[in-house]
């Protein structure tokens, strides 16, 4: 039988949470794709609290374009956040989409940003 694709994708996120967990020295950039947009969020699991975000939504992020172009000016965003609040190096939550596309773009974004992973 046929996992639907969201069954599919909680699967892969569980097998990533047991490597991937943010700590205090460490924390983890969480991306979430809608259809329309994308968010990024760093955390750190030990406290659960949300340290940076930022999203497509936001006001401080304009960008136009593609869905790519839109997800790299996220990535730029919250690597710039980060530095600011003084974190240089995350781990990378893909939480459970394919690394390409958007998620891709927001990633390599980050990096050139500034962020280490």
């Amino acid at each position: 039988m046929a996992l639907s694709k969201k069954d599919r994708r909680s699967r892969i996120k569980r097998r990533i949470k047991k490597v991937v967990t943010g700590t205090t020295a460490q924390p983890r950039l969480s991306v979430f794709r809608s259809n329309k947009e994308i968010y990024a969020q760093i955390i750190n699991d030990e406290t659960g609290t949300t340290l940076v975000a930022a999203s497509s939504v936001s006001k401080d992020v304009k960008a136009k374009g593609s869905k790519s172009e839109v997800a790299a000016a996220v990535g730029k965003a919250i690597a710039e956040k980060a530095t600011k609040a003084g974190i240089e190096n995350i781990a990378f939550d893909r939480n459970g989409y394919l690394y390409h596309g958007r998620v891709k773009a927001l990633a390599e974004a980050a990096r050139e940003g500034g962020l280490k992973f």
